[in-house]
C-alpha cells in the first residue's frame, strides 16, 4: 500500500483503476493498494460468524456517530470515533489475572484483578462463592484507570475450602469476559 500527500496527479483520486490498483482517500491522504481479489465459494462456518460480528460491529459504529453524547464518548485522538466504537465492539475485555495472596477471608482484605480492554472496562463484579455454590459476596471493583483492579472484601467468610472467585468485566458496548480461580 502505497500513501501520496500533495501529489498534483493522484490528489483527490478514488476509485478503481481496472483489476490492478484502488484509490482511497483517509485522513486527508490519498491510498493506493492493489485492488481486491473477487473470493469464490462459501465462507466457511468460522468466516460467516467473523462477517455477522463485523456487520454488527458497524451497526454499533454508526450508532454512536450518530448520538453526540456516544461520539464524544468514543473520542480519541487521532482516530475516528466511527473506528473506535468498531474496534470495541469487536474486542472483549480482558482478564489476565487475579490474586487472592492477600484474601483471607476477612473483611477488608483485598483481591487484586488484572483486567483491561481496548477502549474501557466500565464494570468489573466479583464474586465469592462457597463450595456448594451460595453467594458469600459480590460486588465492585475499583481502579485507577489502569490496568489493576481492587476489590475489598465486605463479607467474613470463615471457610475458604473449596470456594471460587468469579470475576467478570463488561465494556461499554456489553462484551463481557469471566475468569474464575478457586481458593
Amino acid at each position: 500500500m502505497a500513501k501520496s500527500n500533495n501529489n498534483v496527479i493522484t490528489h483527490g483520486l478514488s476509485g478503481k483503476v481496472g483489476d490492478i490498483i484502488v484509490f482511497s482517500q483517509r485522513g486527508g491522504k490519498t491510498i493506493i493498494s492493489k485492488a481486491p481479489k473477487k473470493r469464490t465459494g462459501e465462507p466457511s462456518p468460522k468466516a460467516k460468524a467473523q462477517q455477522e460480528k463485523f456487520q454488527q460491529a458497524v451497526i454499533y459504529g454508526k450508532s454512536i456517530i450518530n448520538d453526540p453524547t456516544k461520539k464524544e464518548q468514543y473520542s480519541v485522538e487521532g482516530k475516528s470515533a466511527f473506528n473506535v466504537a468498531v474496534a470495541d465492539l469487536l474486542n472483549a475485555p480482558k482478564i489476565q489475572e487475579i490474586n487472592l495472596s492477600a484474601y483471607h477471608g476477612n473483611i477488608g482484605d483485598i483481591i487484586v484483578i488484572r483486567a483491561y480492554d481496548d477502549f474501557k472496562i466500565i464494570s468489573l463484579v466479583v464474586s465469592i462463592l462457597n463450595d456448594d455454590g451460595s453467594l458469600v459476596e459480590q460486588g465492585n471493583a475499583l481502579n485507577n484507570n489502569g490496568p489493576i483492579w481492587v476489590y475489598t472484601a465486605t463479607a467474613k467468610n470463615d471457610n475458604l475450602l473449596g470456594d471460587k472467585i468469579i470475576v467478570r468485566a463488561t465494556d461499554i458496548p456489553d462484551n463481557v469476559s469471566e475468569l474464575s480461580k478457586d481458593l
